[in-house]
C-alpha cells in the first residue's frame, strides 16, 4: 500500500496484549500503543481533525499561522502537519517538557517558546496566555485551544473509540485512560458507553493536578495544584474536553512510580511508551482489586518512549528527582508500593 503523504497513516494503530508487567492480575489486559502514529502520539489524531476542521470552517486561510500552547506531543503533530500543508507553527510549552521534545518540534520546523511551568493559567507568563497572545498579535493565526476546542474529544469518537470496540470484539469492559486536555479520554469513552454503558472509564490524574477533585466534588481547588513531573497526565485547569459525567472515577499516580512503570514496561514487555503509560499501569495496579477474571481492560499508551530518553530513561534524571535510591541495583526494579502487590 502507498500514501500520498505522511498524514494519511494516522491512526489504527495496534492494540497489544501485556503480559509480564500484569503478571498476578486476572483480567486480560491491553495496551492500545498510539506511539505508532506518524508522530508517535496520540495527538496526531485530533491535529488532523482540528485544522481541517477549521479550514472547511474557513478559519484558517492558506500561507497562515498555527499556534498552540502545548505538552509537546499536540504540537509535534501540529508541525508535522504545517509542513505538509504549508503553514507556520508556534508552539508554547513549559520548562518541564523534555528538551528531547524541544529537538524533535524545533526539527521539524516549529518555533518554540518555553514558559515558566510554576507561571499559573491567569499569570500573563504562563503557556496559555503567551499563546494566546501570539495568536493575536500574527496575522492571519489560529490559536488551535486543544483544551476548549471540542473537536479534540471529537476526533477520538470518531476513530479512537471505534478502534478499540473492533479490536476487542465489543469485549472491553475498563478503559484506563490518562487525562491531560480531556480529549482522548472523554470522546473514546463516549463512544465506548454508546455500545455498551456499562463499560467502566477510568481516568488517570497526577499528584499536583485538580481533576480528580473537580470530578468527584465540584470544585476547582487550587490547593490541590503544585508542579509535577508526568507529562500529559492531569491539568491545572479544567479543560472544557474532559467530560467528568463519562468518567467512573479517578485515579491519582505518583510521579515516582509512574517513571518506574514506564521503564519497566520497556525491560519487561519491550515497548517503549511515554511516561504517562507508565502513569496508566500504575492506575491499573492501584485498583486491580476492582477487576476480575471476566474483565477486559484496555490502557491507553499516548506516546513512545523516545521522546523521554533525557527524562525517564535517563538515570541522572531519575537521581536528580530522588527516584533512583528505591532501585535494585542489580535488577533496575522498583519496591513496590505498599498499597499493592505485584510480582515479577
Amino acid at each position: 500500500m502507498t500514501y500520498n503523504n505522511i498524514l494519511e497513516t494516522i491512526g489504527h494503530t495496534p492494540l497489544i496484549r501485556l503480559n509480564k508487567i500484569t503478571k498476578g492480575l486476572s483480567p486480560k489486559v491491553y495496551a492500545k500503543c498510539e506511539g505508532f502514529n506518524p508522530g508517535q502520539s496520540g495527538k496526531d489524531r485530533i491535529a488532523i481533525h482540528m485544522i481541517e476542521d477549521a479550514e472547511q470552517r474557513g478559519l484558517l486561510k492558506p500561507g497562515g499561522t498555527l499556534v498552540e500552547a502545548t505538552s509537546g506531543n499536540t504540537g509535534f503533530s501540529l508541525a508535522m502537519l504545517a509542513a505538509v500543508k504549508g503553514y507556520k507553527c508556534v508552539l508554547t510549552v513549559t520548562s518541564k517538557v523534555s528538551k528531547s521534545k524541544i529537538d524533535m518540534l524545533e526539527a521539524m520546523g516549529a518555533d518554540v517558546i518555553v514558559c515558566p511551568k510554576e507561571a499559573k493559567p491567569e499569570d500573563p507568563r504562563s503557556y496559555y496566555r503567551v499563546a494566546e497572545r501570539k495568536a493575536r498579535e500574527i496575522p492571519n493565526a489560529l490559536y488551535v485551544n486543544q483544551n476548549f476546542n471540542l473537536e479534540n474529544s471529537r476526533a477520538h469518537y470518531l476513530t479512537t473509540g471505534p478502534e478499540i470496540w473492533q479490536q476487542t470484539e465489543g469485549e472491553i469492559t475498563h478503559l484506563v485512560a490518562s487525562a491531560g486536555t480531556g480529549g482522548t479520554l472523554s470522546g473514546t469513552a463516549q463512544y465506548l458507553k454508546e455500545q455498551n454503558p456499562n463499560i467502566k472509564i477510568i481516568g488517570v490524574d497526577a499528584y499536583g493536578s485538580a481533576l480528580k477533585k473537580y470530578h468527584e466534588t465540584g470544585e476547582y481547588d487550587v490547593n490541590e495544584i503544585y508542579s509535577y513531573q508526568i507529562e500529559g497526565t492531569g491539568k491545572n485547569i479544567i479543560p472544557a474536553n474532559c467530560n467528568f459525567e463519562l468518567v467512573d472515577k479517578f485515579v491519582k499516580v505518583t510521579d515516582k512510580e509512574s517513571a518506574f512503570r514506564t521503564r519497566e514496561l520497556a525491560r519487561l514487555e519491550g515497548i517503549m511508551a511515554g511516561y504517562s503509560s507508565g502513569a496508566g499501569v500504575q492506575a491499573l495496579l492501584q485498583i486491580q482489586h476492582e477487576l476480575s477474571a471476566s474483565d477486559v481492560v484496555v490502557l491507553i499508551f499516548p506516546d513512545h518512549g523516545s521522546k523521554y530518553l533525557g527524562k525517564v530513561f535517563n538515570d541522572e534524571w531519575m537521581r536528580q528527582q530522588g527516584f533512583m535510591p528505591d532501585v535494585d541495583s542489580e535488577k533496575g526494579e522498583l519496591v513496590p508500593a505498599p498499597s499493592f502487590s505485584v510480582t515479577f
